[in-house]
């Protein structure tokens, strides 16, 4: 039943030093340290390393609760997966302790307000948008690949090659070959620009192919 502490700088000219001396002072033999930006646990290995480390019944030890993230939501996540491994949590700046009544308390209160960040999240963009709806500036998601069919299709009989149709629209070429492929299957005995048609061998219909010169 280990104290393993964590400290976090968010900028390169911040000190670990008193974060280290309080955690050590507390006990901690262990000591995990990064500088290091962000909101989430996401990229931050000295943390990963950190709790990779723990063992159950052990007790990670931080100064403050922001320390292991600005998100709600992430920290609710974090708080929960060390509770599952029976890892207790404690910051020494505030009343944060897992293993202590109020601590089980907050676990509570920080599922209400990871839920309520959430929803003041998305109605600030509902907010947001309706906002530049009126002015005209909201454009919305940018337009997949197979929301620009017709136009594969028009720049492709207009001559373009598939690359250059994949540049003009700015999707993948591969794109424009599945587009063009779906359009052949709705049109049968269609040619686009780019393809010819085999010698008839018999009495049989033409049977398209695609041209083999690079698109």
């Amino acid at each position: 039943m280990a104290l393993v502490g964590y400290a976090r700088v968010s900028t390169t000219d911040q000190d670990l030093t008193h974060q280290i001396a309080v955690l050590t002072t507390v006990g901690c033999r262990k000591i995990f340290s990064e500088k290091m930006t962000g909101t989430s646990k996401e990229g931050r290995q000295a943390l990963d390393e950190c709790l990779d480390y723990l063992r159950e019944g052990d007790t990670l030890v931080i100064t403050r609760i922001d320390l292991l993230s600005r998100s709600l939501r992430d920290l609710q996540n974090l708080v929960h997966e060390l509770e599952g491994q029976n890892i207790k949590l404690r910051a020494t700046e505030q009343a944060i302790d897992t293993s202590s009544a109020s601590g089980k308390a907050f676990l509570d209160m920080l599922g209400v307000f990871a839920e309520f960040e959430t929803r003041l999240r998305q109605e600030r963009q509902r907010e947001g948008i309706a906002r530049a709806k009126v002015k005209g500036a909201y454009k919305g998601r940018k337009p997949t690949a197979q929301a620009k069919t017709q136009q594969v299709i028009e720049l492709t009989m207009a001559g373009l090659t598939r690359e250059a149709v994949a540049g003009r629209l700015g999707i993948g070429k591969a794109s424009v070959y599945r587009i063009l492929k779906a359009w052949r299957l709705q049109h049968p005995g269609a040619i686009l620009p780019g393809e010819r048609v085999k010698p008839l061998l018999s009495h049989s219909e033409p049977v398209t192919e695609r041209a083999t010169i690079a698109p």
